[in-house]
């Protein structure tokens, strides 16, 4: 009887780590989302600037424009964490107006009184930056998403995840168009 006490209580004490493991992946996930959201959010304040700048002299480029603005409206509404399609569609959007502004950032190398203005060098500069704490974001991630969805997909923690309502979180991948090469002839006519 005491041995099976002790089995017992064994296992609900690797029951009760397992879940705890989970749960703290679920977090981090969660947490590495909201560094993501934080720097989309610098990238979405540095845009009208940038767009601003570059109306002056891209007056033939309004439609690109006018597409980067309505994406930034769309990256910048509010979703659901916890909803795998929504933080899907949230992180596409965000990748899609990415696309855009890269391909803005290759019609302006096309001006060069465009190139050579200091505020949008300036803004130009700020932009990669962010970029690249974008990239880092996206990297730290993934890596929490790995952790979390290995631990919900395999026995036991999937019946675990299951019972704690946790579920797989979406990976942060580019769109098929950014990673197809550039021509950066295209942009250029």
């Amino acid at each position: 009887m005491e041995i099976f006490l002790g089995i017992i209580i064994t296992l609900i004490v690797i029951l009760y780590f397992w879940y705890v493991s989970i749960i703290g992946k679920r977090n981090t996930g969660l947490e590495a989302l909201s560094g993501i959201d934080v720097q989309l959010k610098k990238r979405s304040n540095l845009i009208p600037n940038i767009l601003k700048i570059a109306q002056k002299f891209l007056e033939h480029e309004k439609s690109l424009i006018t597409e980067i603005t309505e994406l930034r409206e769309q990256a910048d509404k509010g979703y659901d964490k916890t909803d795998k399609s929504e933080v899907q569609q949230h992180l596409q959007v965000s990748e899609l107006l990415a696309g855009k502004m890269g391909q803005l950032m290759v019609r302006v190398e096309a001006y060069p009184d465009l190139k050579s203005d200091q505020t949008m060098v300036q803004a130009m500069q700020t932009y990669n930056e962010v970029e690249a704490q974008i990239a880092a974001a996206r990297r730290f991630y993934n890596s929490a998403v790995t952790a979390l969805n290995n631990s919900v997909q395999i026995f036991p923690g999937n019946i675990i995840a299951n019972m704690a309502g946790v579920s797989e979180m979406p990976f942060y991948e580019t769109d098929e168009a950014a990673k197809a090469p550039v021509n950066a002839d295209d942009f250029l006519k």
